[in-house]
């Protein structure tokens, strides 16, 4: 593809996200498979641009309002190339595939950003900030002074993790497997079963991955399952199991061995967790389809289980650095309906632990309504429940650094470089 070209799929692109609810990988995943003639390279190209777009979003539209300029696809790019130095040069509009010339307006909104910085003093906070506005008293709170830093930090890119899977390798000898794919890669430094790679590659094509002895996943998400303490021969019970992610990271701390239950409400989330089971070689895990709170199984299945992860659906705040398109479409109902869902899937889940049992709460959230609060409201109506914290148990079942100092793990992209987690160990009263 030629400059040009690239430059018109990026307003296409950046079209299809802004009219579609769908998540923007999704979508220009869609988009680059139906134009197959779309190389690597400039996928890689055309993406930058994207989400580099994307993630300045609140800076560019600020900008345009400020020239009493409309805000769409094609100005936002339009803005950006003059951010990153370029120019409107007649070739950058020409030919196969390319986006049409710029206006006279648009050619008047491009030389007035031209040596201007994406940053300006006048900028309110969330804007330097890039998230919503309805959002500052909450984040303000949370943070206080740190405020700045820490949405900073959440609008970076963020580095790609590997969890190495121990059922078939040490990390040791995953960061050599990798190195024999030209692959460089560092360990993380709070969980002792993480590798971060210094670039992104395509882990598809890599030897390791297709192998099974690494899966993507967050260091934040790695910590999470590791303080779940799942332990070979436990009865262990994934509630929310999505994709997978956990329910291999649980499988592995239990030796392949035990009981482990992934569930969810959909199916096909469900059934998409197979093939990385398979590649994992795990072979301990009952994928089950339920029918939310109100599900048999789990009336029946009451008080059986030592363990049980709630990975609970959440607003994603803590994954803003992966997902910046999801933050403009969060709203403060969003949340509320959440709360409310979260609660619900919370105490029925619990239904299932054993006496002397765990029950985990997790989100990649950031929000303490998700957190904190939700936390506080499940123990006013469990009595029979009480909270472990996370620094007692990090020892034994991490050995690393404890990150944190309080009952709860809480982590973020500044404070930790991990992403945005919450995670509550619940132990209920024994017999």
């Amino acid at each position: 593809m030629t400059p040009a070209a690239r430059l018109a799929a990026a307003m296409e692109v950046l079209d299809e996200i802004q009219a579609s609810p769908k998540p923007a990988d999704q979508i220009a995943s869609l988009y680059f498979k139906s134009r197959r003639y779309i190389g690597s390279k400039d996928r890689r190209a055309v993406s930058e641009t994207v989400w580099r777009v994307m993630r300045t979003k609140a800076r560019i539209d600020w900008w345009l309002e400020a020239l009493d300029f409309p805000a769409d696809a094609r100005a936002r790019v339009l803005a950006d190339l003059v951010f990153q130095g370029g120019k409107p040069e007649p070739e950058l509009f020409q030919g196969a595939h390319a986006a049409r010339p710029p206006s006279g307006e648009e050619r008047r909104m491009m030389e007035a950003l031209r040596g201007k910085s994406p940053f300006h003093h006048a900028m309110p906070a969330w804007v330097k900030g890039e998230f919503p506005e309805w959002l500052t008293p909450r984040l303000s709170e949370l943070w206080g002074e740190r405020m700045p830093a820490e949405v900073g930090a959440m609008r970076d890119e963020a580095p790609l993790d590997l969890r190495v899977n121990t059922l078939k390798a040490t990390r040791d000898e995953a960061f050599v497997a990798l190195k024999k794919e030209r692959v460089n890669s560092t360990p993380t430094e709070i969980s002792p079963i993480g590798l971060r790679l210094a670039n992104r590659v395509a882990l598809v094509q890599l030897q390791a991955w297709r192998d099974g002895l690494v899966e993507v996943q967050d260091e934040g998400s790695q910590l999470v399952a590791l303080i779940a303490d799942a332990r070979p021969g436990m009865a262990v019970v994934d509630y929310c199991a999505g994709a997978g992610g956990k329910t291999l990271a649980l499988a592995a701390a239990m030796n392949n061995t035990g009981r482990l239950v992934a569930c969810d409400v959909a199916e096909w989330r469900v059934d998409k967790a197979q093939a990385r089971l398979r590649r994992a070689g795990v072979h301990n895990v009952t994928r089950r389809v339920i029918d939310g709170e109100s599900d048999k199984w789990i009336k029946r299945s009451a008080g059986a289980y030592d363990r049980v992860l709630v990975d609970a659906p959440c607003s994603g705040t803590g994954t803003w650095r992966r997902n910046p398109d999801a933050k403009w479409q969060l709203t403060e109902e969003t949340v509320q309906e959440l709360v409310v869902r979260q609660q619900a899937i919370l105490t029925s889940a619990a239904r299932l632990v054993k006496p002397g049992g765990r029950l985990i709460y997790a989100t990649c959230s950031i929000l303490s309504e998700e957190n904190e609060d939700q936390v506080d409201r499940f123990l006013a109506s469990h009595p029979d429940y009480k909270v472990l914290p996370v620094p007692g148990l990090w020892g034994e079942l991490v050995g690393t650094a404890c990150p944190v100092t309080g009952a709860y793990l809480r982590l973020s992209p500044y404070g930790h470089g991990t992403d945005g987690f919450f995670a509550a160990v619940l132990e209920k009263a024994s017999e």
